[in-house]
C-alpha cells in the first residue's frame, strides 16, 4: 500500500495518470528541467512515462515518488521522492522538482523534511544522498540549510541537452540528524 504523508500545509500522496496534465505543464518548463537531469517534456505522453516508471519504482521496491498536493487545493504543485533506494545497505537518494509558482515558499523543504522523517524512521535508512548539478545554487543551499554535507564532486556525472554537467554529491546520515 502507498503511504501518504502529511506535514502543516501538504499531503504527500500517491501519483497516477490523473496527474498527467500537472506534472506536463511543469515537466515542459525549461526553467524547471535545467536541473533535473533530462530535457523538458514536449509531449503528455512523456508525464503518462514517468508516472507509470515512478510506479514501477514503487513496485519493484527501488524507490518512492510522491505527488506534493497543497493542502485544501486540487493538483500536483511538484513530486518528492527516494529513488537508488538499497534496503541492503539501508540508503537512498532524493529527488524533487516543484512548479515554479511555488518556488521559494518553503514548500520544497517542507516535503523533504516530511520524507526525511519518513525514509530515517519508517524505511529505517542511515544514509541519504542527493546529487545536484553544481549550478542549482537553490537546491544545495536547501539540502545544506537541512543538514546535509557535500561529500564531493563528481565529474561531468549528468548528461542533459547535449552536454555534460559536473553535480556534487551530498548525504545525511541517520546519526548526524
Amino acid at each position: 500500500m502507498f503511504p501518504t504523508l502529511e506535514s502543516k500545509r501538504l499531503r504527500l500522496r500517491e501519483i497516477t495518470l490523473d496527474d498527467r496534465e500537472d506534472l506536463f505543464e511543469y515537466l515542459s518548463n525549461e526553467n524547471v528541467t535545467k536541473y533535473y537531469g533530462q530535457e523538458a517534456f514536449v509531449d503528455l505522453t512523456e508525464a503518462e512515462t514517468l508516472i507509470g516508471f515512478f510506479a514501477n519504482n514503487f513496485r519493484e521496491n527501488k524507490g518512492v515518488r510522491w505527488g506534493i498536493e497543497r493542502k485544501g487545493a486540487q493538483g500536483l504543485i511538484g513530486t518528492v521522492g527516494f529513488h537508488a533506494f538499497s534496503a541492503k545497505h539501508r540508503r537512498a537518494e532524493i529527488g524533487y522538482e516543484i512548479h515554479p509558482d511555488y518556488w521559494r515558499k518553503g514548500y520544497t523543504q517542507e516535503a523533504v523534511m516530511s520524507i526525511l522523517q519518513y525514509g530515517f524512521d519508517v524505511l529505517e535508512l542511515t544514509r541519504i544522498g542527493a546529487v545536484v548539478f553544481t549550478e542549482n545554487d537553490a537546491s544545495y543551499q536547501l539540502l545544506e540549510k537541512l543538514g546535509f554535507e557535500r561529500e564531493g564532486l563528481l565529474r561531468d556525472y549528468m548528461y542533459q541537452n547535449g552536454a555534460s554537467h559536473d553535480t556534487y554529491i551530498y548525504s545525511l546520515l541517520k546519526n548526524s540528524r
